[in-house]
């Protein structure tokens, strides 16, 4: 019973870090990592767990990992 309240709450989330630079990326990757809101290099940030989103995440796999 325990295990089934802690899954559920981050059910509903995914993190995403973005580790590599998209220097020579097309425009639509840049603007796919600027879509799941992320900045910087090596920020995470947590997003609903959607099949847009993770659309967008395997659009972007090589610049990208998705953090527990």
């Amino acid at each position: 019973m325990a295990s089934e309240n802690k899954g559920a709450g981050s059910a509903g989330k995914i993190k995403v870090k973005w580790v590599v630079s998209f220097i020579s990326c097309t425009d639509d990757m840049r603007q796919t990592i600027r879509g799941l809101g992320l900045r910087r290099l090596h920020q995470v940030v947590e997003r609903e767990d959607t099949p847009a989103v993770r659309g967008m995440i395997h659009k972007v796999r090589h610049l990208v990992e998705v953090v527990e």
